[in-house]
């Protein structure tokens, strides 16, 4: 190359029009391999999570788990907010696990509602990761000295009357009626613009078909789907009341003492539906409780294996969060799983129908005629006037003349003998 084309390159090289030296190659950025806990959630991706997170994750809006107690410590757990207990057997703050059983129950269920994870991308994680939790501790056991439906006939009222936008019930009496003073408490929820999520109990467990408070008008009752989308044989149950279905298997949670934990049930799909609803509530705060259930039914998607619109396994479909968050949906004026109102006045007869007012004027009755004068009190055993005639006389009568033939006949038979015995005998032959 000559000296004036030289020149020429390192004048076009410093205006770029020619390529400038390769830059040394960058230090290569180390891969970290995903999260073992946060990749075992199928669900966030499965039932279109992740995608509603896109929109909302929950913030603005407050879940009431009313369970055994929601544990302190747990990172995962953090998002409690405030709390209150009910049996008598845990702390003032609803913070510390009842049961000698199901001590666990209350935080695996808070964590699958709301868990914060243990970093951006690790640890269990809610579906509602910005919600607030209430934590109502119960005692499902004999050793609480209150009721255990006067317990969450109290919890239902506090957690209303403390914020709640949804309350959690993953339980299940495993009987279809329920006590009456629930009646009031679940009104005074359903009244105050709460929605009310309840698990539809498990088969596995004893529970054939849903039970109380699954049955209760108004609530939105959860079954369970394997990982295929198949009502689960184990980890759920049937009925009519159920609305919707979400997972129920190789759910992760986290336990009191901040383990990782694998568990099934409605227990664990009914605070994933819970978590939806506060993902609703807080993308659509125009909506009152009935239209956010009436957008989680509205947009499920059909289960392969359904009856009907409202099949008794799986409800109206498989939740789909992102659907439900994002999709136009008509507004209703009534809640879509009945009115416990209408329930209560049809038999509980609360609302008794009142007398009819009279009309008219009092209707003037004419005199009845005067009765019969008294007659002297008789005895059966003396004769009457009736028995001299039709009954003493005839027989007189009668026997006077049975005599007088019998003497008769007496008579004309001495007089035979008479004759015979003065008769002359006859001679031989």
């Amino acid at each position: 190359m000559s000296r004036s084309l030289a020149a020429a390159a390192v004048v076009l090289a410093s205006v770029g029009l020619l390529g400038a030296a390769p830059a040394p190659a960058p230090s290569p950025v180390p891969v970290t391999a995903p999260d073992p806990v946060r990749a075992a959630q199928y669900w966030l991706d499965d039932y279109g999570i992740r995608d509603a997170w896109e929109t909302t994750r929950g913030a603005g809006t407050r879940i009431a788990i009313i369970d055994t107690g929601v544990a302190r410590g747990p990172a995962e757990l953090n998002g409690v907010v405030a709390g209150a207990d009910f049996s008598g057997l845990g702390s003032p703050d609803g913070r510390t696990p009842v049961g000698a059983v199901d001590a666990a129950h209350g935080s695996l269920v808070a964590s699958l509602a709301a868990g914060r994870g243990t970093g951006p991308d690790a640890g269990v994680i809610g579906v509602a990761p910005e919600a607030e939790l209430l934590s109502l501790s119960l005692s499902f056991g004999a050793a609480a000295s209150t009721p255990f439906a006067d317990q969450v006939a109290e919890a239902m009222r506090w957690a209303v009357d403390h914020g709640a936008d949804v309350i959690n019930l993953s339980f299940t009496t495993n009987t279809l009626d329920w006590p009456q003073s629930w009646d009031d408490a679940f009104l005074y929820a359903l009244e105050h613009d709460v929605v009310v999520v309840v698990a539809a109990g498990n088969r596995g467990s004893g529970t054939d078909r849903v039970g109380a408070p699954a049955t209760i008008p108004g609530v939105l009752t959860v079954g369970g789907v394997d990982r295929t989308g198949k009502a689960s044989v184990e980890a759920s149950t049937q009925g009519i009341t159920i609305g919707i279905s979400g997972p129920s298997e190789d759910l992760l949670g986290v336990s009191p003492e901040g383990n990782t934990v694998q568990w099934n049930g409605t227990s664990g799909a009914a605070p994933i539906v819970a978590g939806i609803a506060a993902l609703v509530r807080s993308a659509h705060p125009e909506l009152d409780a009935a239209n956010v259930i009436n957008r989680i039914v509205k947009t499920a998607t059909p289960a392969a294996g359904a009856s009907g619109p409202r099949d008794p396994l799986y409800g109206y479909g498989l939740v789909d969060a992102s659907a439900a968050v994002s999709q136009a949906v008509a507004a209703v004026e009534t809640n879509p799983m009945g009115d416990l109102k209408e329930w209560i006045r049809l038999y509980r007869r609360a609302d008794a129908e009142p007398a009819p007012v009279p009309t008219t004027g009092p209707v003037a009755v004419p005199p009845l005629p005067a009765a019969d004068p008294a007659t002297r009190p008789t005895t059966p055993l003396l004769p009457s006037e009736h028995t001299l005639i039709y009954g003493t006389l005839p027989l007189s009568v009668a026997t006077v003349a049975g005599i007088l033939v019998a003497l008769g006949v007496t008579a004309a038979t001495r007089r035979i003998r008479s004759a015979r015995a003065h008769r002359v005998p006859s001679s031989p032959i």
